[in-house]
């Protein structure tokens, strides 16, 4: 009988590559379980295996509390001490019973509890394992396909999922493929650990070049953000912290082999590496390159940029689908519109002819003063009727006389406005 234990416990073992306690703790439980079943009241029963020879001793036992409410596992302090004088309150007092013979093992319960707590063992040593694993690369062999998601086995029939939606775009594996990707989540279901890995997100980017940037783990150099089209394109902001270290260089490696090996390993998705900058502007300019930016409008009242790049550069700008343009502006947090030059002066123009309408249509002033509002940077009646009246002449070549006109005027047209659009909108209440 005890060969027999100390066999289940070896096979076991071996055949679960758990620990030889973890199975003597389960047989433990077991034995204690199939024990309990002799007995029509409920008892608390211990079983202690010992761990060289297999064989198991059986102890009944009682706590010791203030009250006793459950007279058949609990004991008062005071009874307690009649047979040990050293007890305390919460600890147990014990005797030795008859062990049940081992075969009683066999029984279903006893098999279930076995069984049952060798997964939940199994399934936490998993947990722990890829636990400091969590947002790192791990790497599996596809182990099945289906239509949804892959499955693919780490080692030791340890299985990872990689759902459609974290595979690139138009990526199909077949069984037996080498897949990295990154480890995003760590599930529990059915009592069974379900990891989830990634080949979309933009910490697989991060792992990548941690692995192939020897700056970057030194912390030399570090990336600030991330945007991907997985599969396709990606830009990804970098940042110095040493001033004699390019930090560009650092990710492009030389003739451009570090970012490479990136890209190879994502099915050839274009990976644009970007200088940091603190300037808005300047940091668009960046991560539009290798676009050639001319210049750059900001609008800061509306957060949006007009970037004016050369006619050739356009299309290259916009991007496939409008794919550059939405990277740069979802990594910049700015809406941005792509001109050309042509363009540009387009808007200006039809910009200028809106506003010299407005003038002439609202204010009886000569066109020359129309003309000096305009260079001197008022475009709406707003403005005119806000501006102090002491800024206003001192723009050359208007006079206090043109000054009181074009602030009543201005002043008519907008209380007219504002009138007009509350009586709109009481009328809508009534």
């Amino acid at each position: 009988m005890n060969k027999e234990i100390l066999s289940v416990v070896e096979l076991v073992s071996k055949l679960k590559s758990l620990p030889r306690e973890k199975i003597f703790e389960v047989l433990e439980d077991a034995l204690m379980i199939a024990t309990k079943k002799k007995y029509t009241q409920e008892i608390d029963i211990r079983v202690s295996i010992n761990r060289k020879n297999g064989h198991f001793d059986t102890f009944r036992r009682w706590m010791i509390v203030n009250t006793v409410k459950n007279p058949t596992k609990e004991i008062t302090l005071e009874a307690a001490r009649f047979h040990n004088s050293n007890v305390q309150l919460s600890e147990f007092i014990e005797d030795k019973i008859d062990s049940i013979n081992f075969d009683r093992i066999s029984t279903q319960a006893a098999k279930k509890i076995i069984i049952k707590k060798v997964r939940e063992i199994e399934q936490s040593m998993i947990s722990n394992k890829f636990h400091n694993c969590k947002g790192k690369i791990i790497q599996g062999i596809v182990k099945k396909i289906y239509r949804d998601y892959v499955i693919l086995n780490l080692n030791n029939d340890i299985e990872a999922i990689i759902l459609r939606k974290d595979m690139l775009p138009n990526e199909y594996f077949t069984i037996g493929d080498r897949v990295r990707g990154i480890l995003y989540e760590i599930k529990s279901k059915f009592n069974r650990i379900q990891l989830f890995i990634s080949r979309t997100r933009a910490e697989m980017l991060i792992e990548l070049f941690h692995n192939e940037v020897p700056e970057m783990r030194e912390n030399l150099v570090s990336i600030q953000a991330i945007v991907r089209d997985p599969g396709f394109r990606s830009k990804v902001v970098v940042k110095t912290h040493n001033k004699k270290i390019d930090p560009v260089g650092s990710f492009v490696g030389i003739k451009g082999a570090r970012v490479q090996s990136v890209s190879k390993e994502l099915n050839g998705e274009r990976i644009d590496i970007i200088l940091w900058s603190d300037n808005p502007a300047q940091f668009v300019i960046n991560a539009m390159a290798p676009v050639r930016v001319v210049s750059i409008i900001v609008h800061s009242n509306i957060h949006a940029m007009d970037v004016i790049v050369k006619l050739k550069y356009l299309a290259q700008a916009i991007g496939k689908n409008g794919q550059n343009v939405k990277l740069v502006s979802k990594l910049s947090g700015w809406e941005l519109n792509i001109m050309t030059e042509n363009n540009l002066k387009y808007n200006n123009k039809m910009k200028i002819y809106r506003i010299r309408s407005l003038f002439n249509k609202y204010l009886t002033i000569k066109s020359s003063i129309i003309n000096i509002l305009i260079k001197s940077g008022f475009s709406s009646l707003l403005e005119l009727a806000c501006i102090p009246y002491l800024m206003l002449i001192e723009i050359k070549g208007i006079d206090s006389k043109i000054a009181h006109l074009i602030q009543e005027q201005s002043d008519n047209y907008i209380t007219k406005l504002l009138l007009k659009q509350n009586h709109n909108f009481f009328y809508n209440i009534i």
